[in-house]
């Protein structure tokens, strides 16, 4: 019990310094939409809602930035921001930021091809010769990222990958799934774009925060929240607002390029 006691008195003092000279934790991430985006000047989605609920169940303030992924990356490692929204788990940066053990999300990275030129991938070898669309500063899996089977070409946003594909300069486009398909929705690329049936990986998402007077507590508690508030009727309702039925899918794994098959499950 004393050690409990310690525990939450320094996570409180942690929160109540924040607040006393009028400081906010500066998370910073990229729109993607369902997890996180501006709306007409309103912030919203699934793992943006889920995280202001626990913050402000802990009492800690936010100020908010949303930019390209890789200037994210770099305002965390210049000190620019406390910590960065839906963001993978990499052991390099482990020196950098402290993760919760509770994760907001987790990403199906999946390829969508134009239905002019369908790409029927099933492993990665499949995709030999092809170029396909990424967004810079993604960790896609290492079986990915290392092989020297295709061509890899960056965009500025999910939209411009989406163009490229459609203008046949690229292949196919590597994206979460659910982000895909409201891309695909918002240009109306309905009928025209279609999802691969094979997974490239399943991550996790996590708000990570940079090392601090009080942060590793702060995690702490924010996860312990986070796991109370994943088991209330407000989250399964906003998981059901923004969530969508996985289809039937294979997983491309890291060793040998297999392909194995995964059971539909809700997001």
């Amino acid at each position: 019990m004393p050690v409990l006691f310690k525990l939450l008195t320094v996570a409180l003092f942690t929160c109540l310094s924040l607040a006393a000279y009028g400081e906010k934790l500066r998370i910073v991430t990229e729109p993607w939409v369902p997890y996180v985006y501006d709306d007409n000047g309103t912030l919203r989605g699934l793992d943006y809602e889920a995280t202001m609920a626990v913050f402000q169940r802990l009492g800690v303030e936010v100020q908010w930035q949303l930019l390209p992924w890789k200037r994210c990356l770099a305002m965390l490692d210049q000190g620019h921001a406390d910590g960065a929204l839906d963001i993978f788990h990499s052991h390099d940066r482990d020196a950098l930021l402290l993760y919760p053990s509770e994760p907001l999300s987790e990403v199906e990275f999946v390829l969508f091809y134009a239905n002019e030129r369908p790409h029927l991938a099933h492993t990665l070898d499949d995709l030999r010769g092809l170029t396909v669309g990424i967004s810079p500063g993604y960790l896609y899996g290492d079986a990915f990222s290392q092989s020297d089977a295709f061509n890899r070409e960056p965009a500025p946003s999910h939209e411009a990958n989406f163009g490229k594909l459609m203008l046949g300069r690229i292949d196919l486009v590597v994206t979460d799934r659910r982000v895909g398909q409201h891309v695909i929705r918002e240009l109306g690329l309905e009928g025209k774009v279609s999802q691969a049936s094979v997974v490239i990986s399943r991550q996790q998402q996590f708000l990570a925060v940079r090392p601090g007077a009080g942060m590793d507590l702060l995690v702490q508690r924010f996860a312990a929240e986070l796991r109370r508030f994943k088991q209330e009727p407000a989250y399964a309702a906003l998981s059901a607002k923004y969530g969508a039925g996985h289809p039937q899918t294979t997983t491309i794994t890291a060793s040998e390029h297999t392909v194995e098959q995964q059971e539909s499950s809700a997001p």
